[in-house]
């Protein structure tokens, strides 16, 4: 017999002015040690753009005075936390004494070299000491990137001495060797022939009339293959309204783009591209025999492949810009060649899509490092002139072992994380769930291969077997092109909250019946693999047409619980907070966006944690699921952000509830929560009261009365 399970349940309540010191509390580690920034304090005005005295990010001091109401120090309000920890010479990844890498990651030939403003010729300095100069790093001021090619690009070791001889000139400020750590793509099915679909083929009468329309259920879903008929994108009336994409280019951060192809060729934007694998302008993917390399020639077809050309299918958004960023074509990625893709051209690209992350192998917790998140950042609050990129991220592919909130990609308020959906509605075996994933797209998963997404593949050809999370993003990044058609005023954040409320539960079900639909405490639908239901391109346009730019954003720390509570087989642990959500402070938060849950724990096996949020308004969000392949004993998460956007529109007002849980299967486990801050980030003004809702039905009605409903109690 199992024995009972009993809780125990810590208490805070955020009120009056308590003066704590923290240690950094706006910092969060991954399981290699690596310290990433989560939050940025106040970083928007009504236009998105940076409220600080000089209009720059700054780096979060080393501590911090929480004086009042959960809020925080007025010597914080001009800050922009991107808490950018000093980095050691190891980029932040733990090392042993003799200087070798403990972690799976490897130190590469390329070094993070920051120059005193008076050097005039940064590639003279770096030949001086035996290195190739490689650029500019975007987003950091005097970095530059400087190559050793007398040093193999992967070992273990560190190079002391180069590291040293560089240190040594006093023209450099400080010299970093790169980590190089691994990226996989997302739903990449090694090249079958019967896979392809030549380029030319007879052309069907329908309309469109590209020769695989036909194929591309997820655009126009008539029942063909056994799926359900009108589940799809609803492209078709965002196209009668006369939007396609016009004007908006999205870049692809992957492999390459072929742009050659006769079905891309004409919407490729030259000037928006670069390839960072090979330091070029010209991202042609790599060759290899098993056409590896297809994979971000096969994204971009998605977006912005003509139409009535005659060629493979048509994309979303067919007369839309498509950029090529080569990135993810190297042995190992480090922090600098993420940063500058993320970073490059942020006024000539208006979307970023992304269909890759750290491996999804159920336990691995990572995300982006230092510069990247400065990077992606300064592309929300900057790029397209204040307005801010969009960045879109597949959610993962790892399954029900998997959780996307170890993925600091997936999981950032900043980017749009997209899940997929099959044509039955159900949930893809691939798919994995949780409460930080916004919306959902489609992609394949049953046995029938036509089901795949139609696309365009290399050298001119054409594959029905697009596949995975990768095929779902640039989906979602099409219809956001449309949006952005109809209303070029649109910001980073208004994609967000047209997102939720345009987004369709449609039919979509969780195939193995986990995760059922429910409501938030505003009337708000949410699924936990789904996020807020299927992107609806028609609707998502109607409502871009007449929007109004959402009110600033502010960030609350509601609070912090720093007593360590222990964690067994049969006690779970229940810490509660109540906050105000610094009301009467600059950074008052009264209905949510985005929700943080930061929190540093270990255990003797991670992987049986299981973490749920509950918010006042009794929305309850599992912010972390079990899995089963995460054996680790040592690492934890340390000051980790679990993000929910479950809780969206709600009030943040009162107590919240974090409960943490081992799912041990019989066996006995123990651990310990350490630490949970509480940070809120949202609106002070109701985000909606200026727009009028024409169905009494719809999400926005639905919201704006629930707002309205408050505002009287």
């Amino acid at each position: 017999m199992k024995p009972k399970s009993s809780v125990v349940t810590t208490t805070a309540t955020t009120t009056g002015c308590n003066q704590q010191q923290s240690k950094s509390p706006f910092t969060y580690g991954n399981n290699d040690g690596n310290t990433m920034p989560f939050i940025s304090n106040s970083d928007t005005d009504g236009h998105n753009k940076l409220i600080t005295s000089s209009n720059k990010l700054e780096p979060l001091a080393s501590s911090a005075t929480t004086c009042g109401r959960g809020g925080i120090s007025m010597a914080m309000k001009s800050l922009i936390v991107v808490a950018l920890v000093a980095a050691v010479a190891t980029g932040g990844m733990a090392t042993t004494k003799d200087g070798r890498m403990a972690t799976k990651d490897v130190f590469t030939n390329s070094f993070l070299v920051r120059l005193h403003r008076s050097v005039q010729d940064p590639a003279q300095l770096a030949r001086k000491h035996g290195f190739h100069y490689m650029g500019k790093v975007v987003g950091e001021e005097g970095g530059h990137h400087f190559q050793h090619r007398g040093l193999p690009n992967a070992r273990t070791r560190r190079s002391i001495p180069h590291t040293r001889k560089l240190k040594a000139d006093p023209m450099i400020v400080s010299a970093v060797q790169l980590v190089g750590f691994k990226r996989v793509k997302r739903g990449y099915l090694p090249l079958r022939v019967e896979n392809l679909v030549p380029a030319a083929s007879l052309l069907n009468p329908n309309h469109p009339t590209d020769p695989d329309f036909k194929h591309q259920w997820y655009l126009r879903n008539t029942g063909q293959n056994g799926g359900k008929p009108r589940l799809d994108l609803n492209v078709e009336a965002a196209w009668a309204l006369g939007y396609t994409g016009k004007n908006v280019t999205t870049a692809i951060m992957d492999d390459g783009v072929d742009y050659m192809h006769k079905d891309l060729k004409r919407n490729y934007n030259p000037r928006a591209s670069w390839d960072f694998s090979s330091n070029d302008p010209f991202p042609y993917p790599r060759y290899t025999d098993d056409w590896f390399n297809s994979h971000g020639t096969r994204c971009a077809g998605e977006i912005s492949a003509a139409r009535d050309n005659g060629i493979c299918g048509v994309g979303v958004a067919y007369d839309s810009l498509v950029a090529g960023i080569r990135m993810l074509d190297q042995p190992y990625m480090t922090d600098l060649i993420e940063a500058n893709s993320m970073g490059h051209e942020p006024h000539l690209i208006d979307i970023y899509s992304a269909s890759w992350g750290p491996t999804d192998d159920g336990k691995t917790v990572d995300g982006p490092r230092n510069a990247t998140m400065k990077a992606i950042v300064r592309g929300v609050n900057e790029g397209r002139n204040g307005l801010g990129n969009i960045y879109v991220w597949a959610s993962g592919d790892g399954g029900a072992d998997d959780d996307c909130n170890c993925d600091g990609y997936a999981a950032s308020m900043w980017t749009i994380s997209i899940n997929s959906a099959i044509n039955d509605g159900s949930n893809a075996h691939y798919d994995e769930s949780c409460s930080s994933t916004l919306a959902s797209t489609f992609s394949n998963g049953a046995k029938d291969p036509s089901t795949g997404v139609a696309t365009t593949d290399l050298y001119n050809q054409c594959t029905l077997t697009h596949s995975g999370t990768s095929a779902a993003a640039p989906e979602a990044a099409g219809v956001f092109a449309l949006a952005m058609e109809a209303n070029t005023r649109l910001t980073w954040r208004d994609i967000q909250h047209l997102t939720v409320l345009t987004s369709k539960r449609n039919s979509l079900f969780d195939a193995k019946l986990r995760f059922s639909w429910r409501m938030n405490g505003v009337g708000l639908e949410y699924n936990h693999l789904f996020g807020f239901g299927v992107l609806d391109a028609g609707a998502m346009v109607a409502l871009a047409q007449d929007w109004e730019t959402v009110p600033p954003r502010y960030h609350c720390q509601g609070g912090v619980v720093t007593e360590q509570k222990y964690l067994s087989s049969n006690q779970s642990a229940v810490l509660t907070l109540t906050t105000d959500a610094c009301s009467g402070n600059d950074t008052q938060v009264n209905y949510l966006e985005h929700v943080q849950a930061v929190v540093t724990l270990n255990s003797t096996r991670r992987g049986d944690i299981e973490l749920f949020l509950t918010s006042p308004m009794g929305t309850r969000s599992m912010i972390l699921s079990r899995r089963p392949n995460d054996d680790d004993s040592s690492d934890g998460f340390t000051k980790w952000p679990f993000m929910t956007t479950h809780t969206w529109a709600e009030n943040p007002r009162g107590t919240w509830m974090l409960e943490g849980r081992l799912n041990t299967g019989g066996r006995l486990e123990e651990g310990h929560i350490k630490e949970w801050t509480l940070m809120l980030h949202g609106t002070r003004e109701a985000p909606y009261k200026h727009l009028q809702a024409h169905d009494p039905l719809s999400k926005l009605a639905i919201v704006k009365k629930a707002h309205e409903n408050k505002k009287r109690m």
